[in-house]
């Protein structure tokens, strides 16, 4: 979305307020320097009393008042939370849990997502709010629905799901195959055989207390249909309201790491994204860096909206303390540095009660200007004014980091080798390098093209999306550096392992065979070499041979078994160009001792790590040190304290470089 001015502004809900409080708000707003105002987020009771009632009259004095008062308008359609006699008259609205449980009315993401009733009434809602305001000269976006999220076992969604399932398979032999039903007699012959994975059926809790799935190719589906289901509700009413303003930007807002919904997918359904970022008091400030850039990252690498924040101390955390003075400021120009072109508040006036009172706005329950919170608003407010150079400005990266949503769905339901794997915590242990570092990275997809980058990190790839891996091996070859890390490569996007030896199809872009892979327990550790240096081993020890290894193993049985079938596969296929990688690091604990741990394959033109573990925050600094280098790619800063990120943004006006002060203490600058 392009602004000639940064938008510093909010979620507002003066409908929640009586008239008489709405001047003041305005007067109060405009001296903190906010120009613009989200509003109408869950106003949908007051705006549809019944099936054939609207009543827009304390909407259009709301609209007018902002717009008198020079406020540029994010409009939202306030159907995230639905109305109570939707429920009542139409039940089919409600969700149903993960144990079979219907819900009754409450709460917010209240809303079936297959329901007849939300894809009638959201989009005739939203199409009316189009037509109303769409001569509106301040409005400048409209914000769909709010923070999508959750899941729904409903017998409708059930129904949907088999209807999905029939498009992306076609036939049930396609599916069994894929599934591989063969398994504890799960078959299908018909259709509506097929259940919901949930409580009631595949899903179950695991000895270690994390909730796991019997066949993890059915839930992965489910995964893939509820996002897809969710995402069409969305679009209903995003082309409801393109048919009446087909100009005006759409955008609907994420969040953190929101693992429910494929943000990759579902941004190429909006005009910009947006997110809502609420740190933890304890967030490591390398994850809050990397969420910024994953959102900038699912958007195409372009500038993207900061849709929410706290201006002071969240309430639905289990600690919620206050942000210390300049904290408020740090964080907005965090995002501001990593690609944000607005930084918006929730909210702007808190309410007087239920859920979010206790949540921090710009004017306190005291309802005065002059607080120290709304001070630093004002003075934030002010320096965003004198930034409009930065406006459009894009991430200078040559580095990237891929982050992939089935992926992680894959991970987390597989059962083995242990319950400690954690795809995010991977990915971030790697950013984390690059962060301390001072090395600007992109958060990309397995769709991007990787051409622009010098390095590429792929961590704990476990599932490969078709192409991927031959759109990696084409990078390495005509120069590029990949990484990647353990248990890579054991199966394809249907959950089925790969035959004829891990990593799968990265085998000769790695130049490596892991045989096997060994689980830890969390009280151990093991322990590797590499330049001279001892690191420890995590989690999982993948036991990594030589290509060569597996070559002759095949050849070895291709004698033993004689001219069969089974070995003309191509997964029995190694070429004969294809070579072993450079053992760089190896095991020095257990049965394992001296086994390589850690490879590297030069191939083409480029070079290709394998890293066979997880390991410590040092490890991970020490070797994308060295890979960036190798690679010809420089930090932004050197000398840097410790605690103070840097980040960089540029376009035709300039580089715009940051020095962002985690510390509760003041850092000299000129020692930077």
């Amino acid at each position: 979305m392009k602004t000639r001015h940064f938008l510093y502004g909010g979620d507002y809900n003066p409908e929640q307020w009586p008239e008489e409080v709405w001047e003041a708000d305005m007067k109060l707003l405009k001296a903190a320097h906010i120009n613009e105002l989200t509003i109408n987020v869950f106003s949908w009771a007051s705006l549809q009393p019944s099936e054939d009632t609207y009543d827009f009259s304390k909407l259009d004095r709301i609209m007018d008042m902002a717009r008198d008062n020079g406020f540029s308008v994010m409009l939202a359609t306030s159907t995230a939370a639905t109305p109570p006699w939707m429920a009542k008259r139409h039940p089919d609205i409600l969700r149903t849990d993960g144990d079979g449980m219907k819900r009754k009315y409450g709460a917010r993401h209240n809303f079936c997502p297959s329901s007849p009733t939300m894809r009638k009434y959201a989009p005739l809602l939203a199409g009316k709010l189009a037509e109303r305001y769409k001569n509106y000269d301040n409005l400048i976006a409209w914000h769909v629905g709010n923070e999508y999220g959750g899941m729904c076992c409903c017998d409708n969604c059930q129904k949907k799901f088999r209807q999905w399932l029939k498009k992306k398979y076609g036939t049930l032999d396609n599916l069994n195959r894929a599934w591989n039903t063969a398994f504890w007699s799960h078959t299908y012959y018909d259709w509506d055989e097929i259940v919901i994975p949930d409580k009631r059926s595949e899903n179950f809790m695991s000895e270690g207390g994390k909730p796991i799935t019997q066949v993890q190719d059915t839930y992965l589906d489910y995964e893939r249909f509820n996002s897809d289901n969710m995402l069409e509700e969305y679009i209903l009413e995003r082309d409801a309201i393109k048919a009446v303003t087909p100009d005006i930007p759409v955008t609907t807002n994420f969040m953190w790491f929101f693992e429910g919904l494929d943000y990759n997918k579902w941004s190429k359904y909006m005009d910009f994204v947006s997110w809502d970022c609420y740190p933890h008091y304890d967030t490591d400030p390398a994850e809050l860096a990397m969420a910024h850039d994953l959102i900038r990252g699912v958007g195409g690498q372009k500038p993207f909206v900061l849709m929410e924040s706290c201006p002071s101390s969240t309430n639905w955390q289990h600690i919620n303390p206050a942000k210390r003075p300049g904290e408020l400021t740090m964080q907005s120009l965090e995002a501001v540095a990593h690609g944000a072109d607005a930084v918006q508040f929730f909210q702007m006036r808190r309410a007087r009660g239920a859920a979010e009172s206790m949540h921090g706005a710009v004017i306190e329950h005291v309802g005065l200007g002059g607080t120290r919170v709304y001070n630093e608003v004002r003075a934030l407010g002010e320096k965003l004014e004198g930034m409009d150079d930065i406006l459009g400005s894009t991430v200078p990266a040559e580095c990237a980091i891929v982050f992939d949503w089935e992926n992680w769905w894959a991970i987390d339901v597989i059962q083995g080798p242990t319950e400690l794997v954690d795809y995010k915590a991977e990915c971030i242990n790697y950013y984390r390098a690059f962060y301390d570092l001072h090395i600007p990275v992109d958060v990309i997809s397995t769709e991007t093209d990787l051409s622009k980058y010098r390095v590429v990190v792929a961590p704990f790839m476990l599932m490969v999306q078709d192409g991927f891996a031959e759109k990696v091996s084409d990078y390495v070859k005509n120069g590029g550096t990949f990484v990647t890390s353990y248990m890579t490569g054991l199966v394809d996007k249907d959950y089925l392992f790969y035959q004829g030896g891990y990593p799968g199809p990265f085998r000769e872009t790695l130049g490596i065979w892991v045989e096997e892979q060994n689980a830890l327990p969390p009280e151990k550790t093991d322990h590797f070499t590499w330049n001279g240096k001892e690191y420890e081993a995590h989690i999982v020890c993948d036991l990594i041979h030589p290509l060569s290894d597996l070559k002759r193993l095949i050849e070895d049985n291709k004698k033993a078994l004689g001219d069969i079938d089974y070995l003309k596969d191509k997964a029995y296929h190694i070429s004969d160009d294809a070579c072993d990688a450079e053992v760089q690091g190896t095991y020095a604990d257990d049965f394992y001792k001296g086994v390589t741990v850690l490879s590297e394959n030069h191939y083409g033109n480029g070079h290709s790590w394998y890293v066979g573990t997880s390991s410590t925050p040092e490890f991970y600094r020490d070797l994308i040190s060295a890979v960036a280098d190798e690679s010809g790619v420089k930090p932004l800063a050197s000398n840097v304290p410790d605690g103070v990120e840097v980040a960089v943004r540029k376009n035709e006006k300039g580089t715009f470089v940051f020095y962002i002060n985690h510390k509760d203490f003041g850092v000299d600058i000129k020692r930077i």
